[in-house]
């Protein structure tokens, strides 16, 4: 079910009732038009959600992904015994990680829900179930921690008056809070610094324009928007002073991937002597990738491009290449932003460091 709501001061994503409840999310493809918040009842519809990215942000997506191994197990009948259960358990998981292939927090959080039912000793179903939906709210929990502590650590980059840009979005639609890279601005304006924004519109989805733009808007911060072939222009009038985005996976060199454009304004940023900074949680980096060579790298729909939002912008049976992230050298990142703090110079023994 679908409930149309009048409001935007209402969460991401929301569990409600008890582990046999449901998963309420923001319907991030209507926004900002429309606020729409879906009630996830069955697997299928948290794993639609995820594809279709009605939620998205590696963050988000980890917390949804979470939730909807619960959700999964409800189908369950209540005399299963503990066979059935893993049973189910791995067909949930898998079925879950097939939704998108980039977002590490997806297979962080799967593994963790995994592992967690391995942990647990005993042979009662129902209370390895409730130690598992424990667990989903612990993730959901412990998610808001981390992007207070990103913020607090990044805004001590930030000084008052400066002048900012980010690409895509990964604020508290991307997470279960402030966000990431949005984060530093919210936490820079609580301490009462006053900065300004240019938010990339960020092609073909606009996550930029119909996302960030209006997070930004509703916190109160000065921000305009631009198209992302913008940006270099921008950066070269002397009109940006640093550049923040999110990760949606980070290799153990810091080779970062997130939304694609993000290299592009990298390369810019170098050749302007702008600081580029990475903000994301340490659950985002997966140290099993020797660097960003190795990160998949998802493709998705023509129609984003050729059919976008229901309106044709290209001709019939044009070819198309649509990959939806790129990645960014760790040479090209000054810093990235963690709830333990700031890797910096980024290569792999501060990684490491920071992770140990």
């Amino acid at each position: 079910m679908i409930t149309i709501m009048s409001h935007s001061n209402i969460e991401t994503l929301s569990w409600h009732g008890d582990r046999l409840g449901s998963l309420n999310m923001i319907d991030q493809t209507l926004l900002p038009a429309e606020i729409k918040i879906i009630e996830c009842q069955n697997v299928e519809t948290v794993w639609e959600a995820i594809k279709m990215l009605r939620v998205r942000g590696a963050p988000a997506i980890g917390i949804a992904a979470a939730y909807g191994v619960c959700i999964g197990l409800q189908t369950l009948s209540a005399d299963a015994d503990l066979s059935a259960f893993r049973n189910r358990l791995n067909e949930v998981t898998d079925y879950l990680a097939s939704s998108r292939p980039t977002a590490v927090n997806l297979f962080w959080a799967l593994d963790r829900m995994k592992a967690k039912a391995e942990s647990v000793d005993t042979q009662n179903v129902s209370e390895i179930w409730e130690v598992l939906f424990a667990e989903a709210k612990a993730i959901h929990e412990e998610d808001r921690h981390i992007c207070r502590s990103i913020g607090r650590f990044g805004q001590e980059l930030v000084k008052d008056g400066s002048t900012w840009l980010t690409h895509c979005n990964a604020g508290g639609l991307a997470t279960a809070d402030y966000g990431t890279a949005l984060a530093v601005f919210f936490a820079a304006t609580d301490s009462g610094k006053k900065i300004h924004v240019y938010a990339d519109e960020t092609r073909p989805l606009l996550q930029g324009a119909r996302l960030t733009a209006w997070e930004l808007i509703q916190r109160g911060i000065d921000v305009t928007l631009i198209c992302d072939s913008m940006a270099a222009l921008v950066m070269r009038q002397g009109k940006i002073d640093g550049v923040v985005v999110g990760a949606d996976r980070i290799a153990a060199n810091g080779d970062a991937a997130n939304k694609i454009g993000t290299y592009g304004v990298a390369v810019s940023a170098k050749a302007h002597g702008v600081p580029f900074y990475v903000a994301a949680p340490t659950s985002t980096f997966d140290l099993s990738l020797s660097d960003g060579s190795e990160i998949p790298i998802e493709e998705r729909s023509a129609d984003e491009i050729c059919n976008g939002f229901g309106k044709r912008t290209a001709p019939e049976g044009v070819k198309v290449y649509n990959p939806a992230f790129d990645v960014t050298p760790a040479e090209l990142i000054a810093g990235i932003i963690t709830e333990r703090g700031i890797i910096s110079p980024v290569n792999r023994q501060n990684v490491e460091k920071m992770l140990s």
